[in-house]
């Protein structure tokens, strides 16, 4: 079932869209007549154009204050960020998955409808 499923015409922030699951997010995303935008939030381009297809480079992306503007508008949120545990510390691997994680929720539920 896709997007265009439900109807509804939207616009979708995607986090982490140069990754094994984002990219195919993205793609589907692209490809899909029910969402009319992407803003595709990473460290790094994706390294596609698009007419849907708007792009954040955060090289740090534990600052989730100084974009707050850039995440108005949008209704739909997929976050593919995040990190095998192999080799990783407790503390790292939750710093990454679930700090940055909750971090960017907070920043999105701050922001004004």
């Amino acid at each position: 079932m896709g997007l265009s499923d439900h109807g509804a015409v939207m616009r979708v922030i995607l986090f982490g869209a140069t990754g094994m699951v984002g990219q195919g997010v993205l793609r589907e995303c692209l490809r899909d007549d029910a969402v009319e935008g992407v803003l595709a939030i990473g460290r790094s381009s994706t390294g596609r154009t698009d007419p849907k297809l708007r792009e954040l480079i955060r090289k740090d992306l534990f600052d989730f204050g100084a974009a707050s503007a850039d995440l108005q508008g949008y209704e739909a949120c997929f976050f593919c960020l995040g990190v095998s545990v192999a080799g990783m510390s407790e503390a790292d691997y939750t710093h990454l998955n679930f700090d940055l994680t909750l971090g960017w929720a907070r920043a999105r539920a701050e922001i004004p409808r």
